[in-house]
């Protein structure tokens, strides 16, 4: 899209952001290797674990984190869990509306505070909905590493997501009263 926003009609060019994949851009056999890494702190471990009241210290008191067998605190699982299903999104559920299953879910290696993880996707299938026209069904299998490219988990998960026909959940970017100019900047 291009707007002129002087009167000598000089020209900014609006590029649309990443959308993500609707029912028709997956085929089976796809990997998508997902752009962020993330590194957890111990801040994050403390956090996540007494928010969702987890109550083994082994992720939470340093005490009994060193004396366990790891020697350290362990990065509660349902955080590693949450963040590798949170990498996925951008690749995967950009445009689904509902996950229909999370299955077959390892956990291969523990996860420390100060790893980097890092999660890539494979299609496993897909199918059109026989009860929603408009939607596909999805399943792709999840697998996580660390820094040292030691897988630390895996899962299945299987999601409705829209076809491209209906566009999905469609962004809300609010549009500001004055534009962008190359000369306000």
């Amino acid at each position: 899209m291009t707007t002129p926003h002087r009167k000598d009609d000089t020209h900014v060019t609006i590029k649309q952001g990443w959308q993500g994949r609707f029912y028709e851009d997956f085929e089976t056999g796809d990997v998508y290797q997902h752009p962020l890494g993330r590194t957890i702190t111990e801040t994050d471990n403390t956090w996540f674990t007494l928010l969702t009241m987890n109550t083994n210290q082994a992720h939470f008191n340093r005490q009994v984190g060193e004396s366990s067998e790891f020697g350290r605190m362990l990065v509660v699982s349902p955080l590693t869990i949450s963040i590798a299903m949170g990498q996925s999104v951008t690749d995967t559920t950009q445009n689904a509306f509902a996950n229909l299953g999370l299955d077959d879910l390892k956990l291969t290696a523990p996860v420390f505070a100060g790893d980097t993880i890092w999660s890539e996707s494979i299609v496993l299938d897909k199918r059109e909905s026989s009860s929603r026209p408009t939607a596909g069904i999805v399943t792709v299998r999840t697998r996580t590493l660390n820094q040292d490219a030691v897988e630390v988990l895996s899962f299945r998960r299987t999601f409705y997501v829209h076809k491209r026909e209906v566009g999905g959940a469609s962004s809300l970017f609010p549009q500001a009263a004055e534009p962008l100019t190359v000369e306000g900047a």
